[in-house]
């Protein structure tokens, strides 16, 4: 007989095994409780929550655990699910938001015992309310809840909730139909939970080579229906109802593999539903539905004999409206009109030639006329593939002898669409075929006017530096606090609390203007430069510990004994079997057996950069691993920086901007630098060169004339700059002419190399040579940083700003989702405009990726053909050889250009089109393709929109060639409306 702690005395021991971070204690303790007992338990348990994080949060700091503090969770969760009383008090209680932890509990067995010890009923509440609760999100892919509730559903016996989160969350576990009482229940629920389909997306009938003891879902149910466990027309059924709600491939791919797998005998009763999943069902499952219809007794039954919709006794003959169906079971001539039309609009040539495959079949297998199948025919004259149209028409005079009048006047009528040299042949068989009136509704708009923002004077230098010198990635911001600070360093409180010393360089700006006001107010405090760190690598990557389901490789063996031991006790301690990590001779640890530990690279020491090796010790980043415009601001940053030190800081600026655009009055300008010789004061060389790139490109005379008597080295070179400004030659190169493409292991993925580039004479001052020099290539974590600020380092060169800013347009995710809003604010800048810009109006507008809405490439498209400086026809080179590397597709493309010329832009779009053709066009030695032809055709609308006249010799050479393909045609026909010829 179990002997009853005395009343007061429940608390105390439970509370010890709480302490313990003991699962199995607690369950002890609490099932030994009485009424009473469990009554006191469960008053204080609440209140002991953040007790229980405190306390084991410091014990795991006193032992120097590896752990974030989560083992007092498991035995406060098991106390509750022991006294609470009510079944509802306990599912909330057992994920409250106190308990959630980024690991799952590895054992929930105690948690287990103390809800068994509860009686039936209670327990399959708890059951059913627990499963209720699932929604499949993250949190809950982190903790207990999902096997939590198929186990209790199981122990309990209770009929499982219609949820449909129960549902994917039960086939999110591997399958043992055989066993599991939840089958009976949740077999059938497959097909109308949402989230099944998406969850076994990748599910196969059998397991990959090297998961081959892994049970697949297919797969069991495969053995279910061979052991007789499961019906298989139900599962048909099944399958086919959920292609009928609709869905993506991806969701329905493991439905259309399962009905592939079962292999149903063609069924006439599912024929209607297989004709309806033929227009817009995904690829798979419309070639699935195909193939059933194939096999329901011919597809080519087509036309049954009577007009009251009889079926005849041979299988066909006779005129027919009521599309009666064959004796043979095949399709009716209404039923194989409605499979055609269908396959005909479809985006899959496969699909497209099996419907005329099928009109040809039912033409020849029909006994009597084929006045049923001319709605048949007149869909395929509406196809936008020449081809097909091509072929339709050579079924049509093949068979025209057995059309009646009526038949044969619908099928000429229908033909009024056809291209001419088509409806010409089928007037030898048909009678003449009347010509449509050609009808262009197309209206072009009017392009918005451009508005460019007011150059407003620039503010004054800021004078509260300390509140503000945290807020200055605004570069006008920045321009005002670094103005202000030169005109007055002494005497600011020290911000922050100095932690940019044990930096080795200061990659942002908000640490310059730090370490200005700390050097201001205490000078010579800055301690040495860090030395470069030479940790190993491995220490740096092993990114933590996963529980069995993560997917890591673990390399423990590479480790240093020391740390494979340090690893190893941990473990120890917190109770994870160790397997074979505590010996890595045995081999990698078995599966399940102990957590997996991510190793991201070998144990090899890292070494320092040749810059941080041997370069200066100024704190500033290698200029590799920032954008140039960055990098200029933080030169800017350290010379004014090492003045200060040095004690020869200038009494002002020189580059400081006089307008809201970037730019400087070029009389302002030489004013300062008179200044500058009147005080006897040497400017700041990337202050200097700043300061040029800050002109404006057209300066009176008169202002030339004041520079040319300046007497200082910084005056003899604004007088140089004023009478030759460097012209930087610039374009852009996609790497190999083919398309190549190199794999970025930084972005994990493939993509086209692209290289700005940018040369001008050497001048001397490093941040012009810097800034008019070729970007990187390839970005890097601090690559857009203040890229908003850019535009006014160089605002009379906005190309070159195009020029830093093509690196980040291959790259999505590391590029703001307000990126087009950079490119924007260069319309309104100085500077002749060439590849950079188009390139990024180009990919823009064809963008429909992480940050692709079409309105905002058309808005740019838009904005530069307003302002005036829309390199279109260079906008269109760039787009061809986007479309060529398949960083672009014509379809959407189309979309918005066709917007744009909507909107007032059909010129431009033309001229779009003429440097686009060219380039996209196949050679002679190429295949075409659809996208050509597409092309081509939206040519033929965009020259007639713009009234276009004059030969593209890349059309005339296509249209030059032998041949009748649709896209030689399509040539032909777009030359011929440019030229006038017939």
């Amino acid at each position: 007989m179990t002997t009853q702690p005395p009343t007061g005395a429940a608390w105390p021991g439970v509370r010890a095994a709480v302490a313990a971070g003991d699962p199995a204690l607690v369950a002890d303790a609490v099932l030994a409780l009485d009424e009473a007992g469990r009554r006191e338990v469960a008053r204080e348990l609440p209140g002991h929550i953040g007790v229980a994080r405190k306390e084991s949060t410091e014990r795991a700091r006193r032992k120097g655990h590896w752990t974030d503090g989560e083992d007092w969770i498991e035995p406060v969760r098991v106390a509750g699910a022991g006294v609470l009383g009510g079944a509802a008090a306990v599912a909330t209680w057992l994920y409250r938001r106190d308990f959630t932890r980024w690991r799952r509990p590895l054992d929930f067995g105690p948690l287990l015992r103390v809800i068994a010890a509860r009686p039936p009923e209670w327990q399959a509440d708890l059951a059913v309310r627990l499963a209720l609760r699932l929604r499949g999100s993250r949190a809950q892919a982190r903790d207990d809840s999902v096997p939590l509730a198929l186990e209790l559903l199981r122990r309990s016996g209770a009929v499982p909730p219609d949820h449909d989160p129960l549902t994917t969350a039960w086939v999110s576990q591997p399958p043992d139909l055989e066993h599991d009482p939840l089958a009976e229940h949740l077999v059938p629920r497959l097909f109308e939970a949402e989230g099944v389909g998406r969850e076994l997306r990748d599910d196969n009938v059998d397991p990959p080579s090297w998961d081959s003891g892994r049970r697949t879902w297919l797969g069991a149910l495969r053995d279910a229906v061979a052991a007789g466990r499961l019906a298989p027309e139900p599962l048909v059924e099944g399958c086919v109802r959920r292609f009928l709600r609709g869905g993506s491939a991806t969701d329905l791919r493991f439905f259309a593999r399962l009905h592939e797998m079962l292999d149903p005998a063609p069924s006439p009763e599912r024929t209607r539903d297989y004709l309806r999943l033929l227009p817009a069902a995904p690829g798979p499952v419309a070639e699935l539905a195909l193939r059933q219809l194939r096999g329901a007794g011919g597809m080519g039954g087509g036309g049954g004999s009577s007009s009251d919709g009889g079926r005849s006794s041979g299988g066909g003959g006779g005129s027919s409206t009521g599309g009666g169906r064959s004796s043979g079971g095949g399709l009716s001539g209404g039923e194989v009109n409605e499979a055609v039309s269908a396959l005909l609009f479809r985006p899959e040539g496969k699909l497209v030639r099996a419907g005329l495959t099928l009109l040809d079949q039912a033409a020849r297998d029909a006994a009597g006329d084929l006045d049923d199948l001319a709605p048949a025919l007149a869909s395929a004259f509406l196809c936008e593939s020449y081809e097909v149209r091509e072929r339709t028409v050579r079924l049509a005079v093949k068979h025209a002898a057995r059309f009646t009048p009526a038949g044969a006047e619908a099928v000429r009528t229908a033909a009024g669409v056809l291209p001419a040299e088509l409806a010409a042949r089928l007037s030898e068989a048909y009678g003449a075929v009347a010509e449509p009136e050609p009808v262009d509704d197309f209206e072009p708009g009017t392009l918005p006017p451009f508005e460019p923002p007011a150059r407003e004077p620039f503010p004054p230098p800021l004078d509260d530096l300390t509140a503000a010198y945290h807020w200055v990635h605004d570069g006008i911001t920045f321009e005002r606090w670094l103005a202000g600070f030169v005109r007055d360093p002494a005497e600011r409180p020290r911000p922050g609390q100095g932690r940019i010393y044990g930096r080795r360089q200061w990659n942002r700006l908000e640490e310059w203007t730090e370490a200005l006001l700390r050097e201001a107010a205490n000078p010579g405090e800055e301690p040495p430069v860090p030395e470069p760190e030479r940790a190993p690598l491995y220490a740096r990557h092993v990114i933590g510990v996963r529980t069995p389901e993560g997917d890591f490789e673990t390399d423990f063996g590479r480790l240093p004994a020391e740390l494979r031991e340090s690893i190893a006790a941990d473990l120890t301690r917190r109770g994870v079997p160790l397997g074979n990590l505590a010996d890595s001779a045995q081999g990698p640890p078995l599966e399940a057996e102990i957590l997996g530990v991510s190793i991201m690279s070998s144990g090899n020491w890292a070494e320092p950069s040749e810059q941080e090796e041997a370069g200066p010790r100024d704190r500033l980043p290698d200029p590799r691993h920032v954008s140039t415009p960055h990098y200029a601001m933080l030169m800017r940053c350290a010379e004014v920086y090492a003045a200060l030190k040095a004690g020869t800081l200038p009494p002002y600026l020189l580059a400081t901007p006089t307008l809201t655009s970037g730019h400087l009055d070029p009389a302002e300008l030489v004013a300062r630098l008179e200044g500058y010789e009147a005080a006897g004061v040497e400017a700041l060389p990337a202050d200097l060169g700043q300061a040029l790139l800050r002109l404006p490109r057209e300066v009176d005379p008169e202002v030339i004339d004041r520079a040319g008597k300046l007497t200082s080295r910084a005056g003899a070179t604004l007088a140089r700059w004023l009478a030759d400004r460097p012209a930087p030659e610039m374009r852009v190169d996609w790497s190999h002419a083919g398309g190549d493409y190199t794999h970025d292991r930084q972005r994990g993925g493939h993509s086209p190399r692209l290289r700005p580039r940018i040369r001008i004479e050497p001048t001397g001052l490093p941040l012009v040579d810097a800034l008019l020099s070729d970007p990187n290539p390839w970005t890097y974590e601090e690559g857009g940083v203040y890229m908003d600020s850019w535009r006014l380092a160089l605002p009379s060169d906005r190309e070159a700003v195009a020029m830093h800013l093509l690196p980040h347009l291959l790259n999505a995710w590391g590029r703001p989702g307000y990126f087009y809003q950079y490119v924007a604010a260069l319309f309104s800048q100085d500077g002749p405009v060439g590849e950079a810009l188009a390139l990024l109006i180009a990919a823009q507008l064809a963008e429909r990726g992480v940050y692709g809405w079409p309105e905002r490439g058309q808005g740019l498209l838009l904005g530069a053909a307003a302002a005036g400086i829309l390199p279109a026809v260079e906008c269109g080179r760039q787009l061809g050889l986007s479309l060529r590397r398949d960083v672009a597709k014509f379809g959407p493309l189309r979309s918005a250009l066709e917007g744009c010329a909507k909107l007032g832009a059909h010129r431009q779009v033309w001229e779009i089109m003429t440097g686009l053709l060219p380039v996209y066009l196949p050679g002679p030695d190429e295949r075409s393709h659809a996208g050509h032809t597409q092309a081509l055709t939206f040519a033929i609308d965009a020259a007639r929109w713009a009234g276009a006249r004059g030969p593209v010799p890349a059309v005339a050479e296509v249209a030059a060639r032998k041949g009748s393909s649709g896209f030689v045609r399509t040539a032909r026909t777009l030359h011929e409306q440019l030229t006038g010829s017939n």
